[in-house]
């Protein structure tokens, strides 16, 4: 029995990673080509737009893993099924059930390898890649290891992170006088847009004299200047590329200042509910092989596995928003289709013999 859940694990596995390698390298690849048109000089030529999509590929890769476990699995279990070896499989006595656990394990498996990529690798591959775009296009805006810095006058600027709203986290300001020296220091919490200003809040000021150092504490200023907006904007992190543990501290933020956190909310349970699909799309196949696919091409079941994967996306995407419009909890906008598509798959196996 080991020997049979190895070899469908390694089949369902396989047949995985090719249609992830393909899906994503054509993904990649269309992405590379839009970013010809934005090579600008030496600045930003053709390797810096070859190492900006390349980043992009642990993003890409995780976004379209459940649509990739279900064609994989379509065409490794349909070959299984059109050379009758899950037929000598269960004539040999091993149930669909069997057959299914066998195969859950192998998702399980890969569900493990796609969170860690998807929490680990491609939140910070993907923000790299937005820093190193932007750098690119920008004089203003410079990336080092403690953060985004930028220059305004005698004043220097450290972001510790961009949020989509423009709200500014972790922020530094430097004031030095004419001989370049550290006049004053102020660490920030948090840095907002409202009506046209910057407001302050969370504020620590250190005066630096001959005389030695003055600390204050202010809770909140509003500042006519800080820097030109649009030079964020560019560096904001939509909430799909951020970690599970990210939009939990950010959903927290939100909540204590009475701010609106749906979606963000939604975000964070799509970060669940995104990883699990992938269990669900291998439940799905499972039906489809040992039923009317079963003697069909792999064409047929490469076009079944895209109608089931579009529609499994566009009922995703319709949901999401309608959950946010109506104000329907996040929890549930988000994992409303993967429970439709499970119950969907769970009636379908009942109907195999």
């Amino acid at each position: 029995m080991k020997r049979l859940d190895t070899y469908i694990a390694r089949s369902v596995i396989g047949g995985t990673l090719l249609a992830l390698l393909v899906l994503t390298g054509l993904d990649t690849l269309f992405a590379f080509i839009g970013e010809i048109d934005d090579i600008d000089g030496d600045r930003y030529g053709l390797v810096q737009a070859l190492v900006y999509t390349a980043l992009t590929v642990p993003r890409r890769a995780y976004e379209l893993f459940p649509t990739c476990v279900l064609l994989g699995s379509l065409l490794s279990l349909g070959t299984l099924a059109a050379n009758s070896e899950l037929t000598a499989m269960r004539a040999a006595g091993l149930s669909v059930a069997r057959i299914v656990q066998s195969v859950l394990r192998a998702g399980v498996l890969m569900l493990v390898v796609v969170v860690l990529v998807g929490e680990l690798v491609a939140p910070a591959s993907e923000q790299r890649a937005q820093t190193l775009r932007t750098m690119a296009h920008s004089e203003q805006l410079h990336m080092r290891a403690g953060g985004l810095w930028a220059k305004d006058g005698p004043r220097f600027l450290n972001v510790g992170a961009v949020m989509p709203d423009l709200r500014l986290l972790d922020l530094r300001i430097y004031e030095l006088d004419d001989d370049r020296r550290l006049q004053r220091l102020m660490e920030v919490d948090t840095a907002h847009l409202e009506g046209g200003e910057w407001v302050l809040s969370g504020i620590r000021r250190s005066h630096v004299s001959a005389d030695g150092v003055r600390s204050e504490h202010v809770a909140e200023e509003r500042w006519p200047r800080l820097l030109a907006p649009e030079l964020f904007s560019v560096l904001a992190v939509e909430p799909r590329q951020m970690s599970a543990a990210t939009l939990a501290h950010y959903v927290d933020y939100l909540r204590h200042n009475n701010l609106d956190s749906a979606h963000y909310e939604l975000a964070f349970w799509l970060r669940f509910s995104t990883p699990l699909s992938s269990l669900v799309m291998l439940l799905l196949a499972i039906p489809f092989v040992f039923g009317s696919l079963r003697t069909g091409s792999a064409g047929q079941r490469l076009f079944i596995g895209l109608l089931v994967g579009v529609g499994f996306h566009l009922l995703n995407r319709t949901l999401n928003h309608m959950g946010i419009l109506y104000g329907l909890p996040p929890m549930l906008s988000a994992s409303l289709p993967l429970l439709i598509f499970f119950v969907i798959a769970m009636l379908a196996l009942r109907r195999v013999r």
